[in-house]
């Protein structure tokens, strides 16, 4: 792992970033030696959270359509 100075870190804030979201965690080091960590925080939104889609049906033409799907089978 990498430790880049303050003035790095400032000047490359982007890419440190980008750094820290691919590899968890990013260290920064001042001149009085202080270090400091930037990590990344995963997203807490689910992969299965999607955009519903209007298709303006009715509940019972979504009846009619699973009742006519079930007879065929």
């Amino acid at each position: 792992m990498n430790i880049y100075t303050y003035s790095e870190a400032r000047q490359n804030l982007a890419t440190l970033l980008e750094k820290a979201k691919k590899e968890g965690k990013v260290l920064i080091k001042r001149k009085d030696g202080a270090v400091f960590e930037l990590n990344s925080i995963p997203s807490k939104k689910s992969p299965l959270d999607v955009k519903g889609v209007n298709i303006n049906i009715d509940r019972e033409e979504i009846i009619d359509v699973l009742r006519e799907i079930r007879d065929r089978e």
